[in-house]
């Protein structure tokens, strides 16, 4: 029966994607509401450019299969899945003599804020550097937000090293699913001198019959608080629905670090098969996808 794999995670950082400027200002890329707030947001690409980044420098992902074909940068047509962690999970079209094309296993959503954009600005000057030269310096603004935000991460098991006639060995899948736990566990992005960690701080999600990114759109803060308190009757009723006879909440995990919502005590209120940390969580994940290739973790 095939398997996917879902979770949404919550994490907090600062100014994390910046888009077009006007004059002297940067501005970050925001999504405004009809409520009138506006957040602020991380593209899919973007965390996928950190992910395929931290995949090279900890488990050596390749990343030599790129050409440029008739104008257009796109994946070696001599480059196959095989060799390329990135092409598997992540898809690709090749535009050559015959259009190739293979869908995304690993589909992200944007990291949206879960607080809203309240105008801050940082002005910036070089006068360090101006002030060797006996220049005046060059001015700028940047917007910031320090938030939380959160987005949601969704893989196809079943499609994990398969394409067309290549089929890589189950141990090999498995290994590329754990590899990609690891890197979204303890990810990170750099931006504008800062490394910015999105390492997960809630995390809530499991192994599913259907691949459906169950919670997404599904984590709100509680208005009016002075804490993070995370709305607990959203998730609930996720959990509450079925598909093929089972309930969400009966094949769903929640992990969380401790000391930062205000009503973690109340987590346990959530119907899931447990509540632990962001590690143990991780743990029992890699299980349930050690347990469907047949492999041990």
């Amino acid at each position: 029966m095939a398997k996917a794999l879902s979770m949404t995670i919550i994490f907090k950082a600062n100014s994390l994607n910046y888009g077009e400027g006007i004059a002297n200002i940067s501005e970050l890329k925001k999504i405004h509401r009809g409520n009138g707030d506006v957040l602020t947001f991380a593209s899919r690409q973007s965390i996928r450019y950190d992910i395929v980044r931290l995949g090279n420098e900890w488990f050596e992902w390749n990343l030599n299969t790129v050409d440029k074909t008739k104008g257009t940068l796109q994946f070696r047509e001599d480059i196959s899945i095989a060799d390329s962690v990135e092409m598997d999970f992540f898809g690709y079209l090749k535009t050559g003599k015959k259009s190739l094309k293979r869908p995304a296993v690993a589909r992200l959503s944007h990291a949206v804020s879960l607080e809203p954009y309240k105008s801050d600005l940082e002005f910036l000057n070089n006068m360090g550097l101006a002030e060797r030269i006996d220049e005046t310096p060059n001015l700028a603004n940047i917007e910031q937000h320090e938030s939380l935000y959160s987005y949601t991460i969704t893989i196809d098991l079943d499609k994990v090293g398969i394409d067309g006639e290549v089929k890589l060995d189950t141990n090999e899948r498995a290994q590329r699913v754990n590899q990609l736990l690891e890197i979204i566990k303890l990810l990170n992005r750099n931006i504008r001198g800062r490394q910015e960690s999105l390492a997960p701080m809630f995390v809530i999600g499991g192994v599913y019959s259907v691949a459906n990114p169950f919670f997404l759109g599904r984590i709100n803060l509680v208005p009016m608080k002075k804490s993070w308190d995370i709305n607990i009757s959203t998730l609930q009723s996720v959990t509450e629905r079925t598909f093929a006879g089972n309930t969400v909440g009966s094949q769903t995990f929640v992990g969380f670090d401790a000391g930062i919502f205000g009503n973690e005590a109340n987590f346990s209120e959530i119907n899931v098969i447990g509540v632990s940390s962001v590690e143990s969580f991780f743990q029992k994940i890699k299980e349930q996808v050690g347990n469907y290739y047949g492999v041990r973790v």
